[in-house]
C-alpha cells in the first residue's frame, strides 16, 4: 500500500516579500537622510584651495549678524571663553573649528582665538583653532 504526502514541499523561492522589505528599508533611510542637518546655522564660508583636516571637538559659529554660537547655543562675547572651556572638557589637545560668515569682520574672528589662547594659558593646553572655509570654484 502506497502512502502518498498531500502537503508537498517546493524547492522554489518566493521573493516578494523580500523586495516589500528592501522598498520599506529605502523609504526609510530616504526620510531620516533629509532630517539631518550638519549644518544648523546658514553661512557663507570664504573660499580657500588649502584641506586640513582634523577631528573637530567645539564648533563655533559667527554668523552674519555678528552672534557667536558655540555649538548652536548662542553666546556673546563675554561667555565666549567659559562655553568653549566647558565644551572642550578634560580633552588637552582638542580643536576648535570656527565657522564664520565670509562678510564677519576679522575682529570677531580674533576675539575667538584670543578665547582659546587665554584657555590655553590658565589650564596650560595646546588647544588649536582652524578656520573653516569652503573649497574654491
Amino acid at each position: 500500500m502506497a502512502i502518498k504526502a498531500r502537503n508537498k514541499v517546493e524547492p522554489a523561492f518566493n521573493s516578494s516579500s523580500m523586495s516589500d522589505l528592501v522598498f520599506l528599508l529605502l523609504i526609510f533611510f530616504m526620510l531620516t537622510s533629509t532630517l539631518v542637518a550638519p549644518n544648523a546655522i546658514k553661512l557663507m564660508l570664504p573660499s580657500s584651495s588649502s584641506k586640513t583636516m582634523a577631528k573637530q571637538t567645539v564648533t563655533v559659529y559667527i554668523n552674519e549678524e555678528m552672534t557667536y554660537f558655540v555649538d548652536e547655543t548662542p553666546a556673546d562675547e563675554s561667555q565666549l571663553m567659559e562655553l568653549i572651556n566647558d565644551k572642550i572638557g578634560v580633552d588637552s589637545e582638542a580643536t576648535v573649528v570656527l565657522r564664520s560668515d565670509k562678510s564677519v569682520p576679522v575682529q570677531y574672528i580674533v576675539n575667538v582665538i584670543d578665547a582659546v589662547n587665554q584657555i590655553n594659558n590658565a589650564t596650560d593646553n595646546n588647544h588649536k583653532v582652524i578656520l573653516a572655509t569652503a573649497p574654491k570654484k
